[in-house]
């Protein structure tokens, strides 16, 4: 069976807003307040050492031996606020239902550490739409590295064949690498980079990633 397989972070679900609260964790306890605000989540989606780098950056104090102390900070911090503000973006859930019904598999790939990922997609309720999930440290490697990708597809539908939702160049990087069709969303923070990345498919709207499934995987007509 042939897959769909969804990023998390800035893909299906709006995370930044629980993510800059835990990196501003970490900034208080440097006695330096809260450093990130919510123009900051397109850092915030890039993960937590991200976060870190640009914090430390506009401090002035950026050392990669301080984002190697305070990333576990970060996560037990983020462990234990995971779903105050994040959720789902419109749509989402409505799309992975209705590809269900055409007959894809769906599945996640994504580089939030597996533990964290599946709380919070139990935390939203809706872990269980989804046949696979890989996250950072499932395997020895991460995204960009296909393998990722590619286990997510086999765990969920059998089979390599698979197209990737997503929101960065690594989601982008990925696909490429392991040669399937990327999909990349333009309503994240990033949205207006998504097209200079060449991706086979934008996604201005979930309500569209139906056809733009049967497209890519079996070759129907674009809408």
């Amino acid at each position: 069976m042939t897959s769909v397989i969804f990023d998390l972070d800035g893909t299906l679900a709006d995370t930044s807003g629980d993510l800059l609260a835990a990196a501003n964790v970490c900034f208080r306890d440097m006695g330096a307040g809260d450093v990130l605000t919510a123009a900051d989540a397109g850092a915030a989606l890039r993960g937590g050492r991200a976060m870190l780098a640009l914090g430390l950056t506009r401090l002035g104090r950026l050392d990669e031996a301080l984002i190697a102390k305070y990333y576990p900070v970060l996560l037990e911090a983020y462990d234990g606020a995971i779903d105050l503000h994040t959720v789902m973006y419109p749509g989402a859930m409505e799309a992975v239902a209705a590809i269900k019904a055409d007959g894809f598999a769906v599945g996640i790939c994504t580089n939030k550490p597996a533990a964290l990922a599946e709380k919070l997609l139990q935390s939203l309720g809706v872990r269980d739409a989804f046949a696979s999930m890989i996250g950072a440290d499932t395997l020895p490697v991460r995204k960009p590295d296909p393998a990722p990708l590619l286990a997510a597809a086999r765990a969920a539908g059998g089979s390599d064949t698979c197209i990737l939702i997503g929101d960065s160049d690594t989601d982008r990087n990925t696909a490429r690498a392991a040669g399937v069709p990327s999909v990349l969303v333009t309503f994240g923070p990033s949205g207006e980079d998504m097209a200079a990345l060449e991706p086979e498919a934008l996604l201005h709207d979930y309500a569209d990633l139906p056809a733009l499934a049967r497209h890519l995987l079996r070759g129907e007509a674009a809408a």
